[in-house]
């Protein structure tokens, strides 16, 4: 086993022509093509990254927007509390007022009518005592014909009262 120069000489020249052949048309472009797929996985990765951040964006956003939502709703429902106290309020008072008012013309009422019963009883008795004197004056009685004729007055007042 002889090593051979000459042999070796010309397999390492093939080898390398082979080389630069291979290299000029076969690694290039595989190498060409490997930068071109590496640069587009690349661009595929940032993309994502780019999405997955716009994607996080949006979900803050509408997590704050159903916040903001929630925050008014529950103001809505406080302010329509509020309100509804406050006319409940409005409605009692009116109620009071007109009960009050009702309650102070009854009692007007009561004291005119207790009024002219009173001026009308002064003036039945302004007139008996007028009728009770003059039947004393008109007659001369003992005691006991003037308890009598008392007695009979008084039972004429009774009648024109009731």
């Amino acid at each position: 086993m002889a090593i051979e120069l000459g042999t070796m000489l010309f397999q390492l020249v093939v080898f390398l022509i082979l080389f630069l052949f291979l290299r000029k048309y076969a690694f290039g472009p595989l190498m060409k093509t490997m930068k071109d797929r590496q640069q587009y996985i690349e661009n595929q990765i940032a993309t994502a990254e780019q999405n997955r951040q716009e994607a996080e964006k949006l979900a803050k956003q509408h997590q704050e927007a159903i916040q903001a939502a929630k925050k008014e709703a529950a103001e809505l429902l406080e302010n329509a509390r509020r309100t509804g106290d406050k006319q409940a309020a409005e409605i009692l008072a009116a109620a009071e007022a007109e009960a009050k008012r009702i309650k102070d013309e009854a009692v007007a009422d009561i004291n005119r009518e207790k009024e002219l019963a009173i001026a009308e009883l002064r003036e039945q008795v302004g007139a008996l005592s007028v009728l009770l004197a003059g039947k004393i004056i008109a007659k001369e009685v003992d005691a006991a014909k003037h308890k009598a004729l008392f007695d009979e007055a008084v039972k004429e007042m009774g009648e024109r009262v009731c």
